[in-house]
């Protein structure tokens, strides 16, 4: 049996990487000393920027970046395996990669994932998105091997939307999915929840969603209520709109019971569309 201690961290972040690693790491440690193992951060992780030609100026290749290596610093500090959910890392094209991190407890880095999935949208409330404008789509998704057992599928924010890459992970192996995110408040109210708990019960995995929360630069706002759900797709923790953390012992047998009772990764059949 393995049953993993899981934290979702959830943050309010602003456009300076140092304030934002300090308020982290502190929450980081509160969930180290409560006996959290996997350690999960939301997307953007390292500052929320909105202003295009700031976030050109500020931002950093993996080798020189600011916050991955500070993240990899805690890791090491709290002996934790930790997920940093996303940060913008300057490539060598002409856009961002939106990429997450997964951080072993001596800091080193145990697997990348670029986000698939880029966020176009038109939003109710007047809200327009086009992270397609800066950052580039990943094309491959990632299963990693966790240090004590069980194995994370890697997803970020509009991912949640695509169910074809959650069950893919989970037919590549994966027992928990990560989604760490920044929602947005018009289509968090309305799909967030429904959605994280769709994941988990069409692919019997453990769901961790960390997230933002709150009022960032520029006025953007998110959605925060970080989540952490069963196989059966019940909701053990829901952070709300503070900044805080949740935890929750994951018992990985669950995964095998929910998927014995609900074997649906085994039952595809092929079929074909046809207009009429």
């Amino acid at each position: 049996m393995t049953v993993i201690r899981a934290a979702c961290i959830q943050l309010n972040v602003g456009p300076e990487v140092g304030p934002n690693l300090a308020a982290a790491g502190a929450l980081i440690r509160d969930a180290a000393s409560r006996g959290a193992t996997l350690i999960a951060l939301p997307e953007v992780a390292d500052a929320i920027i909105e202003d295009p030609a700031l976030l050109r100026d500020q931002a950093q290749p993996e080798q020189r970046h600011e916050a991955l290596a500070g993240y990899r610093a805690l890791a090491r500090e709290t002996g934790t395996t930790l997920l940093l959910g996303s940060a913008v890392v300057r490539t060598d094209g002409p856009r961002f990669a939106n990429r997450s991190y997964l951080l072993g407890p001596d800091g080193a880095v145990l697997a990348r994932y670029d986000k698939i999935h880029l966020y176009d949208a038109d939003l109710p409330d007047g809200e327009v998105h086009r992270e397609s404008a800066q950052f580039a789509p990943g094309g491959t998704g990632v299963v990693a091997r966790l240090p004590g057992g069980g194995r994370l599928g890697l997803t970020i924010c509009y991912d949640l939307r695509f169910p074809q890459l959650h069950r893919a992970l989970a037919k590549a192996g994966a027992e928990i999915l990560a989604v760490p995110s920044a929602f947005a408040c018009a289509t968090g109210a309305a799909h967030w929840e429904v959605l994280l708990r769709a994941r988990a019960i069409e692919t019997g995995c453990f769901v961790l969603a960390p997230a933002q929360t709150g009022t960032h630069h520029l006025g953007r706002r998110t959605w925060g209520h970080s989540l952490i759900v069963s196989p059966w797709g019940e909701v053990l923790a829901d952070a709300g709109t503070e900044v805080g953390v949740i935890i929750s012992d994951l018992d990985l047998d669950r995964v095998r019971t929910a998927r014995a009772a609900l074997p649906t990764l085994t039952h595809d059949r092929a079929f074909e569309v046809v207009g009429v």
